[in-house]
């Protein structure tokens, strides 16, 4: 047995490579050797979660950002995007369709909008949590201060997604201008002290990202050890300093999806909207590497267009409804069940709302 298989192995035992020996696996897997880790990455997921994909209803309610992050198409410096915000009103009827529709989960995503403050934020937590007290409330909406996170916790937020975006902090200061690499991290960790269920994430094929970088990504990963993990390719954006680069590709980030669930193998991992973009079988893909989490949106339709992170995003034109049966075919087609619950991760003691 080569030195690869023993790795792939040894990760596969005991969760846990070195930072050579993730960059050894990154330099020279080869196609058999990938279907392995990929073999391996299903059996870890069954192991913990068993065939079951949970479904999360994604309401993307600002593409206002005061951030100018060199990749995203939302930045503040595009000034060709067309920006909108959702009124509490129309947050709320997202929610209540998505119910209607079986979600038992709702992700609350935008930009870095000041426009809505704590108090607001905390008035819409609050009437989602009060109308639908069986469903869990996610938030992404990037940095905030410390008492701010705390109030959304105390207000029914369950969970905060904040990709860590890179573990390199040359790469992370080159591609987030006026951004801290140290308070990003430290904004992580301050949400899992308070209590929540926590997603970190990163992006494939960046600009000047190296397999070190990428094993870095995955060793911060391990550490943290987060409760979700998002990890996307790279898909450029015309209005962006990076709009005339090359992309990630689907084959690198299955790799990296695979390596994610045998490194911390009781995450919830989505298979991403991104991937289905590059790929029209994207996401079954990412499902078939250990993925166990999709997130069709809710968003109203005439705004989806509008949050453009990356360019060609799928699914923009559809209905909720129409949105959550394509979904449900796609996940049924690799053998997968939908589960419609709240898709806690593991660990989290519902009753006690808190961690075990």
């Amino acid at each position: 047995m080569n030195r690869l298989d023993l790795l792939l192995d040894k990760l596969y035992n005991t969760n846990d490579l070195s930072r050579d020996e993730l960059i050894y696996v990154l330099e020279n897997l080869d196609e058999q050797q990938t279907q392995k880790l990929f073999e391996y990455a299903r059996k870890t997921r069954e192991r913990y979660y068993g065939n079951k994909v949970y479904m999360r209803g994604l309401i993307e309610f600002s593409n206002i950002c005061r951030m100018n992050c060199m990749y995203c198409g939302i930045r503040a410096g595009n000034s060709k995007a067309e920006r909108y915000r959702l009124t509490e009103e129309e947050i709320f009827e997202c929610c209540r369709e998505g119910y209607a529709l079986g979600y038992r989960t709702f992700v609350l995503q935008s930009g870095e909008d000041p426009w809505y403050t704590v108090d607001r934020m905390v008035g819409i937590i609050t009437r989602i949590k009060k109308s639908f007290p069986d469903a869990a409330v996610t938030l992404s909406i990037g940095e905030r201060e410390d008492d701010e996170y705390r109030a959304f916790y105390e207000a029914g937020a369950e969970r905060y997604l904040l990709r860590h975006e890179t573990a390199s902090r040359s790469l992370y200061e080159k591609l987030h201008p006026g951004a801290s690499f140290d308070n990003r991290r430290r904004c992580l960790w301050v949400l899992r002290e308070i209590g929540y269920q926590v997603g970190a994430g990163f992006m494939v094929g960046l600009p000047g990202q190296t397999k070190r970088d990428l094993a870095e990504d995955l060793l911060f990963l391990k550490q943290l050890n987060p409760h979700m993990i998002g990890i996307g390719p790279f898909i450029p954006h015309k209005e962006t300093p990076l709009g005339n680069e090359k992309g990630g590709t689907v084959e690198d980030t299955l790799v990296m999806v695979a390596l994610a669930r045998l490194l911390v193998p009781d995450c919830l991992l989505p298979a991403t909207t991104a991937m289905g973009t590059l790929h029209p079988r994207g996401r079954e893909l990412a499902l078939m590497a250990g993925a166990n989490v999709v997130m069709p949106n809710l968003s109203p339709v005439w705004a989806r267009p509008k949050y453009e992170l990356y360019q060609n995003k799928i699914c923009t034109g559809e209905e909720a409804a129409q949105c959550r049966d394509c979904i449900e075919r796609r996940i049924n087609s690799v053998g997968m069940e939908v589960d419609m619950g709240r898709g806690d991760h593991l660990k989290f003691k519902r009753d006690e709302g808190k961690f075990a």
